[in-house]
């Protein structure tokens, strides 16, 4: 080998480790649960801004593994004049670090849309929406983390996964919840015995994108502001569950969570403390991920059933 060679293969070397030093020190060593973020009290705050949270982006429909150590969520890229497709970004905690949130691709692209991620509070599944413009096998996908990243994502086969199921998730007891975005309706199928039973409309006034609370006593929607008819953004509403099983009227969760910009796709961590939903207050329009005591709730509760 000559000198010049050497030399080049020396300087290739030390561009590759400044680079890779360069994208190690560009990402934050965050540590602690919740993506290492101060939590938020009463009002709801920007998550992980710059780092999750990212301005000209997307980002909704967060999910946390029960033990918090991973965290799923929705992006979608803004490209002028390209159709972008939404996708699942994914980070785990290893050495006590989170890593940097990187492209899920759980179908290896057979599906074009990924979103809407669900870590099952029951099973060691991760559910999500998969969509291809007109295939069949569109519908509720899943996938099972492993120490060395996940399965093979299987569609879920169920006689109602039509296509047009999105937002699935379930509490504690293993009741499906889920939207048909066709009908704009929200559905529920009860586990009995580890077998579902056929699907029924949800009791409710309105809402879409619903999800249970762990505890199944509350569920979450969203749809538009029902005070002002003039106004076309959407708000986050509850429904709490009464004695006998049936859902209370709605409930706007009010000016802790609800602006005049679009809220939408709520999300409860698995131990029940914060509310994550996405924000559409971009200037472009795009959504960030905000969080939120569910004290807000609870509080909400209180003045609901003392009346």
């Amino acid at each position: 080998m000559t000198n010049i060679t050497k030399i080049c293969c020396m300087l290739i070397a030390l561009t590759s480790i400044v680079v890779n030093a360069s994208e190690t020190k560009s990402f934050p060593n965050l540590q602690g649960p919740w993506f290492g973020q101060e939590t938020p009290g009463l009002i709801a705050e920007p998550f992980a801004p710059a780092t999750v949270s990212i301005d000209g982006r997307y980002e909704f429909g967060v999910s946390f593994s029960q033990d918090l150590t991973e965290m799923y969520f929705t992006t979608l890229d803004i490209i002028e004049g390209v159709d972008t497709d939404p996708q699942i970004y994914y980070s785990k905690v290893e050495n006590n670090i989170w890593t940097k949130p990187e492209r899920a691709n759980f179908t290896k692209s057979k599906m074009a849309y990924e979103l809407t991620p669900h870590a099952s509070l029951n099973e060691n599944r991760v559910y999500f929406t998969g969509r291809k413009p007109g295939s069949k096998d569109s519908g509720v996908w899943y996938v099972i983390p492993t120490k060395s990243g996940f399965s093979e994502a299987k569609r879920y086969e169920l006689p109602y996964n039509d296509g047009r199921l999105s937002d699935m998730n379930q509490g504690l007891n293993g009741d499906l919840i889920f939207t048909n975005m066709s009908e704009r309706k929200m559905y529920y199928a009860e586990n009995k015995n580890g077998e579902f039973l056929t699907p029924k409309p949800m009791d409710i006034e309105f809402g879409i994108h619903g999800y249970i609370s762990p505890n199944e006593d509350y569920l979450l929607v969203n749809a538009p502001n029902k005070d002002n008819q003039d106004r076309k953004d959407h708000d986050i509403f509850v429904y709490f569950k009464e004695k006998n099983g049936s859902w209370s009227k709605p409930l706007n969760l009010g000016l802790a969570v609800n602006t005049h910009h679009t809220e939408s796709v709520a999300r409860i961590t698995p131990d029940g403390k914060f509310l994550f939903f996405g924000r559409y207050n971009e200037p472009s329009g795009a959504s960030n991920i905000y969080w939120v005591s569910t004290q807000v709730i609870h509080e909400l509760k209180k003045q609901y059933f003392s009346k």
